[in-house]
């Protein structure tokens, strides 16, 4: 019997960000469509000819009315139904011009980012979802010793630099003492409207009501199902292609992808470089953060290659 050839659907869809960056436009499918009812990011089918972003532009003329002033990429997303194959190429809408209204009659609505989830969405947005709802840097903190200098530098990262998801990571503290300094980031990261990640145990989460757990790369390979509840982020670490594989195997939200470029810890480390970077990134299926010797600096590079944005320690702890 001959295996039926399933068709490909390249779409083009957009995460259109409110300018207090609080926001995000859906738009509801018509009923009679193919998934009606649910609600989904504007965009549309892309011409033969057209790049994602050309499509994009057209797309949100001919729906919304309005025009893309800046955007940039955020997720490419590859996803089989039984009759299809469809990739969906997100990209993040910062600025336009124009007020977005349903030209075809669709009900559009802006919705609060920690709303999202209450919206049903098909099954292929779900990374989209995961995507939006993050930022663009990831802190990893030092080691320290002193509770105070720890606390010091965490304020200063979430204050002066903005930064709203963290993840602790203190190898040299015993539980205890770890569990202590988790409760006081916690609260801090809280205060600041930051999610906190612990980097240990999932039982962690026992002890401290955090946002997630961060996976380490062998814990990640020893498991076989996803270790914390559906309402906590669940991140890891990956350096290889079956370490992405695996961590979709376990719904993780976001991972790190490293080592990218030399650092000063790992001098010796084998790099992954960009090119093998984005070839990964495409197929993960999840938001993908870039580790190793980034800075700011190459945040947009990063970006523009697939991932969510840069992992780091020393350019976020100072």
């Amino acid at each position: 019997m001959n295996a039926i050839v399933k068709r490909r659907v390249h779409v083009a869809a957009a995460a259109i960000i409110s300018a207090d960056k609080k926001q995000v436009l859906i738009a509801r499918r018509p009923s009679h469509f193919d998934q009606g009812g649910l609600w989904e990011f504007p965009g549309g089918k892309l011409a033969p000819y057209e790049t994602g972003l050309e499509g994009l532009k057209r797309e949100l003329h001919e729906e919304l009315g309005i025009e893309i002033t800046r955007a940039q990429p955020l997720i490419r997303v590859h996803h089989e139904y039984p009759d299809k194959r469809i990739l969906l190429d997100v990209w993040q809408v910062h600025e336009f011009a124009g007020e977005p209204f349903g030209r075809e009659g669709q009900a559009v609505r802006w919705v609060p980012m920690q709303e999202l989830l209450d919206y049903p969405f098909p099954a292929a947005n779900l990374p989209i979802l995961r995507a939006v709802m993050l930022p663009a840097e990831y802190l990893i903190t030092a080691e320290e010793d002193s509770d105070e200098v720890f606390l010091q530098r965490l304020t200063r990262a979430l204050d002066k630099d903005g930064v709203r998801l963290v993840q602790l990571r203190a190898k040299t503290l015993d539980g205890d003492e770890y569990v202590a300094r988790a409760q006081k980031a916690l609260a801090l990261c809280h205060a600041y409207g930051a999610r906190l990640l612990l980097n240990g145990d999932p039982a962690l989460l026992d002890r401290v009501d955090a946002d997630g757990i961060h996976l380490t790369s062998e814990r990640l390979m020893q498991l076989n199902k996803r270790p914390v509840p559906e309402g906590k982020w669940l991140g890891a670490s990956t350096h290889s292609a079956e370490q992405l594989v695996q961590a979709n195997v376990l719904s993780c939200d976001l991972v790190t992808l490293s080592p990218l470029a030399p650092t000063p810890s790992h001098p010796d480390a084998i790099l992954m470089g960009w090119h093998d970077f984005q070839q990964h990134v495409e197929h993960a299926g999840m938001p993908v953060y870039a580790l190793g010797g980034m800075t700011r600096f190459h945040a947009n590079r990063a970006r523009a290659v697939g991932a969510q944005g840069i992992a780091s320690i020393r350019d976020f702890w100072r």
